[in-house]
């Protein structure tokens, strides 16, 4: 991967911003945090729905079971699981720092792992699945997710889990998380956009523009739909128990599978910044991020109607986002040459990836 002065100038701010930002905007430390988190939805959305093709409602569904996966690891490290998570409340919570950390570092691996392992079982069987019926295919996965671990009393059923708490200070605590919410995401970018170089984003764009024809000229396209989401599961399950440790409890169907929230929002965050794309995804979160804390702060019961009007305007008047928008609006500022041989989307297309 070859970078400009100006590319290499523009990651050098966002790195400097990445590392200051909970030093200058200490009160907004969490929600900084949290805008890590969305940039990571979009982009490994867009793995799948910008890349590919295959527009999936349910990659959710790895976020929450990395939450699960990593927060039981925690407890198992300590306790046993069933009593910890009783009703009852028979144990008494008292994590030293060592146990935290170690059972913290290993739940996020497991997280990761069994993220992955996931995607590779329910890959085999969804992958049958094309067009809307594979949104709607992985929509009910996501859904069914939540309502079954909201009936299963050993992580602590529809009453959810508490995670075991940071043994620090609050204003540390949020700082410490942040700093796994930063690297995360900035390695789930470059990983991608080295993804996208070689061929295997040849072969997930060849199936996102024709799939028979992709299969026709020997692309195994199962595999790679499948290594693909396995890729987003990954960074989502370290997430996922990323987010469980800073909200402190586990709820099935609001915090760990929110497919009406989190799960819409990423598939907005892509949209909204240009899909198929390294920077619209990142472009996207950022607006979206901003727009929802604005409005979830001084237009409270007003903020749906806001982030409805807002979807709207992006699908009805920005199909191709707002980073495609200024690449047609002003090619030349993105070093874009279109020529009569080739068309403006193509073009667009070419220099964005």
């Amino acid at each position: 991967m070859k970078f400009s002065q100006a590319q290499v100038a523009g990651y050098a701010a966002l790195l400097v911003f990445g590392f200051a930002g909970p030093f200058l905007f200490p009160a907004y430390t969490f929600q900084l945090a949290v805008l890590w988190i969305m940039i990571l939805f979009a982009l490994t959305w867009d793995t799948m729905g910008g890349q590919m093709g295959y527009n999936s409602l349910g990659n959710i569904l790895f976020f929450g079971a990395g939450m699960y996966i990593c927060a039981i690891v925690q407890i198992a490290w300590a306790y046993d699981v069933a009593a910890y998570t009783s009703h009852a409340g028979a144990v008494k919570i008292d994590y030293t720092p060592e146990q935290y950390f170690t059972s913290l570092g290993v739940g996020l691996v497991a997280a990761a792992v069994g993220s992955m392992i996931l995607a590779l079982i329910f890959g085999r069987i969804v992958f049958g699945l094309r067009g809307p019926y594979f949104a709607i295919g992985t929509l009910g996965v996501a859904l069914a997710a939540g309502e079954l671990v909201g009936t299963w009393d050993y992580v602590g059923g529809g009453g959810g889990i508490t995670v075991p708490f940071y043994p620090g200070e609050a204003t540390v605590r949020s700082t410490f998380f942040y700093f796994l919410c930063f690297p995360l995401a900035v390695a789930s970018f470059i990983f991608l956009k080295w993804l996208y170089s070689t061929r295997f984003g040849l072969a997930i764009n060849a199936i996102r523009d024709d799939e028979e024809k992709a299969e026709g000229m020997g692309i195994h396209t199962l595999r790679y739909k499948v290594l693909a989401w396995t890729t987003s599961a990954f960074f989502l399950g370290i997430a996922g128990g990323i987010f469980g440790n800073m909200i402190g409890f586990i709820e099935p169907l609001e915090v760990a599978f929110p497919v009406v929230t989190f799960g819409i929002f990423m598939v907005v965050m892509a949209l909204l910044g240009g899909k198929g794309t390294i920077w619209g995804p990142v472009l996207g979160a950022t607006v979206f991020h901003i727009i929802k804390e604005t409005t979830w702060t001084y237009m409270l019961g007003w903020q749906w109607v806001a982030l409805g009007t807002l979807i709207i305007v992006n699908i009805v008047f920005f199909q191709q986002g707002i980073l495609g928008w200024a690449q047609e609006k002003w090619p030349e500022k993105f070093g874009i040459i279109v020529d009569e041989g080739m068309g403006a989307e193509d073009s667009r297309r070419e220099a964005a990836e």
